[in-house]
């Protein structure tokens, strides 16, 4: 591969891995909502040179040192743990992507880019406020405790696609409020486990 191709697929790849970031919904939400401080932009931008240079570091890397790197990063960088599942996906994605780099296929990490630019969905998080009612031990008074909690939502922001981003599915009320028989001396609330 010649000096000029193997530059021009450099670039690709890097545009590749910033796309798949700028993708990556749990990265949205910790950007969106500032849990890497007044600079939370700057590092996901920074994130997508750190991937770009460790992959191009470390040429043999398995999944699982992919998945842990961006994992590490997330937690450090944006006090973020994740768990919604999406971090191996994410690695997968980025390690094809290396693959097609490794093999100067410009052409492949062209159309990764363009899927994933069409397919990409913005995901925001809103605070809601939401009462449930719970049962007091012995007074038998009706009290409603307010929580907050934050609604994730996605819209498609692809213009050349049909495919709609996942909703969330609301919880189930009934899981949500404490029996009575819960409730023990002192004030205690035994916390089970859902089946």
């Amino acid at each position: 591969m010649m000096a000029g191709a193997a530059e021009d697929v450099r670039v690709l790849f890097g545009a590749a891995v910033r796309a798949a970031l700028e993708a990556w919904p749990a990265l949205q939400i910790a950007v969106e909502n500032g849990f890497g401080g007044v600079h939370s932009q700057e590092k996901a931008e920074w994130l997508g040179g750190a991937v770009e240079d460790y992959f191009i570091a470390n040429a043999d890397l398995e999944l699982e040192e992919i998945e842990d790197f961006l994992g590490e990063l997330m937690t450090t960088e944006f006090d973020t743990v994740v768990e919604d599942g999406s971090l191996p996906q994410v690695s997968q994605q980025l390690q094809t992507m290396f693959h097609h780099f490794q093999k100067g296929d410009g052409a492949a990490l062209q159309e990764m880019t363009s899927q994933i630019n069409q397919k990409k969905c913005k995901v925001t998080a809103t605070p809601l406020m939401t009462a449930k009612e719970t049962d007091v031990a012995e007074d038998d008074v009706d009290s409603v405790e307010e929580m907050e909690v934050k609604e994730v939502t996605a819209t498609n922001d692809g213009a050349t696609t049909d495919e709609v981003c996942p909703q969330p599915q609301p919880s189930d009320p009934d899981t949500q409020t404490i029996k009575e028989e819960d409730i023990v001396e002192d004030g205690w609330t035994i916390v089970r486990r859902k089946k």
